[in-house]
């Protein structure tokens, strides 16, 4: 550290590592867009697809469930699977924001401080 810089070195140091988070931080928003994560309810018969963000990119239905008498267990299904897919997104997320901020000092659980 460069003498008679005293408190503006640790202030570059600091602003230094927010960039570095900030830069981490994008690169993990960008990651979470690809990785994707499967919901299902029904013992399969219905699946999920959302992004690890939570973004809804697929449903997957079993012909089988198309009876017109069940039309509201089809809906509950179908509710369930889009529930499970965005709980495993919102799961996958906090592991992957962890990442991030585990070298932070932060306590657990705090998540992302810049968002």
């Amino acid at each position: 550290m460069l003498k008679g810089l005293g408190n503006l070195g640790d202030m570059a140091k600091m602003m230094k590592a927010a960039q570095e988070m900030q830069s981490k931080m994008a690169e993990t928003q960008e990651a979470l867009a690809r990785i994707t994560v499967e919901g299902e309810a029904g013992a399969g018969l219905v699946k999920a697809t959302a992004t690890a963000k939570g973004e809804l990119t697929g449903l997957e239905i079993d012909p089988s469930i198309f009876d017109p008498n069940e039309k509201e267990v089809v809906e509950d299904l179908i509710l369930a699977a889009i529930k499970d897919a965005q709980a495993k997104a919102a799961e996958r997320m906090e592991q992957e924001m962890a990442k991030v901020t585990e070298g932070l000092g932060l306590p657990p659980g705090m998540g992302n401080p810049f968002g």
